[in-house]
């Protein structure tokens, strides 16, 4: 008689805030799709409305991390959450959305454990830069870069081409103009070239799964190489 020995596949547990957003809904979708992972809790201010045997929806305030500070339980955390200054209405609630929460939920997330988190910045994050936004993204990338997670990846893309809820007017012409002209865009400067948002969502997906450790930054070429 010989002994078998049985082969055990750790399927892992991810976590998504933005999972309703152009990346994170394209996100949502792999990740629900994947044999990689049992499990897919996302954080939503409401219902919705996906179903899916995989998929815990966590209907929450955000403000309120004390009510779920103990469901931020699993394995990799997907930030794609994201606004703008515009929608948003004042710097100070954009900022809300695009620091305050990716911090607060890293915090909770690097408290429970959480071996990886990854997130959307921007190409052009800089804590010291003029731009608000941007000086925001980098400020973001700083917190994180002093967390002791296994893993920190930091997906910077730059302008994404995708078909978004609401109507960005600033963003169309400017994706129309730099689609015109991103031929020229070679060399050190094919980074600046426009990038799809499911390509970007792929390459999360993938670095994901890579098992890598550190602080790791991924710039728009880069992940278009990833994602493609």
């Amino acid at each position: 008689m010989t002994d078998k020995k049985l082969k055990f596949t750790y399927m892992k547990t991810a976590l998504i805030i933005g999972s309703t957003g152009l990346i994170g809904s394209q996100l949502l979708e792999l990740l629900l799709e994947s044999t990689e992972y049992e499990k897919v809790i996302t954080f939503v201010k409401r219902d919705s409305g996906i179903q899916h045997p995989k998929l815990k929806q966590q209907i929450i305030d955000f403000d309120k991390p004390e009510t779920y500070k103990e469901l931020v339980v699993g394995d990799d955390f997907f930030c794609t959450i994201g606004t703008t200054i515009k929608k948003a209405g004042s710097q100070e609630a954009f900022r809300k959305v695009d620091f305050e929460y990716p911090k607060q939920f890293a915090s909770l997330a690097l408290q429970n454990k959480v071996k990886q988190f990854l997130i959307i910045s921007s190409l052009g994050a800089d804590a010291n830069s003029g731009n608000f936004y941007l000086k925001t993204k980098g400020e973001i990338e700083n917190f994180l870069k002093n967390c002791e997670f296994e893993n920190v990846a930091v997906l910077q893309p730059s302008l994404l081409l995708g078909d978004r809820k609401e109507f960005r007017l600033g963003e169309k012409i400017g994706a129309f103009f730099m689609k015109l002209f991103s031929f020229l865009l070679i060399g050190n400067l094919k980074k600046y070239k426009p990038i799809q948002s499911e390509v970007v969502a792929k390459a999360m997906f993938i670095i994901a799964q890579e098992n890598k450790s550190g602080f790791n930054i991924y710039k728009s070429d880069v992940i278009q190489e990833i994602g493609n």
